[in-house]
This record gives structure tokens, C-alpha cells and sequence, in this order.
């Protein structure tokens, strides 16, 4: 079990409890190097954060817009790889008392090899695990270790998933289910209707909490999805304000938690 039982399932029961909602922001590992993410690190976790998404740099992603693509490209020119990211977690866990979830494709684990990841993971404190391009199908030997080693495991809704899909994706996520708000990719315009709204209080009504992330910007959008959602995540303007304003990303960040 991960330090302090500090599963994001639980985190996510505490917030609900106190009556607020999570603050989930995004960053690159390595982005620029990995001595750089420990300050952002804390960064984050002073500015509000109640958990972090931590993403794995690919050379192929499919879901990552242009900003996030960029931080991947830094960080993989940096030298940094899944194993030094999760040595570095190991050496960074003492450090910090926010949750972190590891967003990475599935190639870098299996060249890893599943369950060496999910063992050293949990050396890591790491408390969820977010693989974007794994389907429920395909999910077993995932779900199977990610168990075993007490380790949340996140799968992602879309605003086109059936119900009949829906229900199958809630069964198999522990964390919470990853509410992808666009069709699209990281980054692109925020768009919701009644037809959104209508889906996401359905997912909700099947009991497991449920985070919106993909097109939240300003403060504006965040203060609006989290009417709906039990957490939101902001991927790429915390990037691209850590990249191109480092000095205001602290008010940037907190001016997000303050309106969720």
C-alpha cells in the first residue's frame, strides 16, 4: 500500500467529504529536466493541489495536444526515461504529501515490464496510474497488478461513450474515472452543452468519482466544470505557464484552486 494509505481514491472520499472539489494539475516529467519537476512539484502542492498528474514522456502520443508535446520532446532530450522518473519518485517521496498519478502510454511499460512497473511504483508512493491508450479489453494484466501492489488504475469516459460502455469503464477504474470533456486532443478549445451535461451527471450516477480534464484553460472554465465534476484537471496551460511565464505560475495556479 502506498504511503499514509494514500491511494487517489481515498484522497478523493476526504475532499468529497469536506465538501470541496479536487484540484488535479498536470506537468511533464523532466520537462525541462527532472531537478526542475521537484521545484514544480512543490510548487504545485503549495498552490493547492490535492493530487498531481505526473506525465511519461512518449515520442508517440495519441491524445496529447501541441503544448504537451513540446514538454515531452524537452524532457526526452533531457535523457528522461520511465526508470529515472520512477527513481527519482523514490528518492522525491519523502519530499511531498500530495497524491501523484503517472500518466504513460503503454509501450514504456511493457518494455519496463508490467509488473516490475506496478512493484516499483509502489516503491514510489505512486497512488494511481493513467494509461490513456489501454482499453477495458486489454486491461486484465494491468488491473491485476495494480492491485496487487495497491495502486489505483484510471480509465477515460468520452463525451461519445455509450452507456453500455460507460458502465463497463466505471467497473474497471479504482481511482476515478477520467472525464475526457472534448473530442480532440490536450489543450484544444473547451465546448459544453446540455448534451455534455446530461452525460456527465449520468456517469456520476454510477457511484465512482469523476475528474473532467482536456480544454480547461482559465479560471473561468475550471470554476464552471466543477459544478459538475468531483475534481478538474489542468494539463496544458500549467505547462505552458510553467515554460513560458515561470515567475506568475504560482498565482496562475493558485488563481485555478481558488476557483474550483
Amino acid at each position: 500500500m502506498t504511503k499514509k494509505g494514500f491511494t487517489v481514491r481515498k484522497k478523493l472520499e476526504q475532499i468529497k467529504k469536506n465538501g470541496r472539489k479536487a484540484f488535479i494539475p498536470y506537468i511533464m516529467a523532466g520537462d525541462p529536466n527532472l531537478e526542475e519537476t521537484a521545484k514544480r512539484l512543490k510548487i504545485l502542492e503549495q498552490s493547492g493541489a490535492d493530487i498531481i498528474e505526473l506525465g511519461v514522456p512518449f515520442t508517440d502520443p495519441l491524445a496529447d495536444g501541441p503544448t504537451i508535446q513540446r514538454a515531452a520532446e524537452r524532457a526526452l532530450n533531457s535523457g528522461t526515461t520511465l526508470r529515472k522518473i520512477l527513481k527519482f519518485l523514490v528518492d522525491f517521496k519523502d519530499k511531498i504529501n500530495v497524491p501523484i498519478v503517472l500518466m504513460t502510454y503503454l509501450n514504456p511499460v511493457f518494455c519496463y515490464g508490467i509488473e516490475r512497473f506496478f512493484r516499483d511504483a509502489q516503491k514510489a508512493n505512486i497512488g494511481g496510474v493513467i494509461f490513456p491508450d489501454l482499453t477495458v479489453e486489454e486491461a486484465q494484466p494491468y488491473r491485476y497488478f495494480a492491485k496487487k501492489y495497491g495502486i489505483d488504475i484510471i480509465f477515460l469516459i468520452a463525451p461519445t461513450s455509450t452507456p453500455e460502455r460507460v458502465k463497463k469503464i466505471i467497473r474497471a477504474s479504482t481511482g476515478f474515472v477520467y472525464y475526457v470533456s472534448i473530442t480532440g486532443i490536450t489543450g484544444a478549445s473547451l465546448k459544453l452543452d446540455k448534451t455534455f451535461e446530461k452525460h456527465i451527471n449520468f456517469v456520476k450516477s454510477l457511484g465512482k468519482p469523476v475528474c473532467l480534464g482536456f480544454g480547461v484553460s482559465n479560471t473561468e472554465e475550471a470554476g464552471y466544470v466543477s459544478k459538475y465534476a468531483d475534481g478538474v484537471i489542468v494539463g496544458s496551460a500549467i505547462v505552458k505557464a510553467f515554460h513560458e511565464n515561470p515567475d506568475k505560475a504560482y498565482g496562475f495556479i493558485t488563481s485555478l484552486r481558488e476557483a474550483i
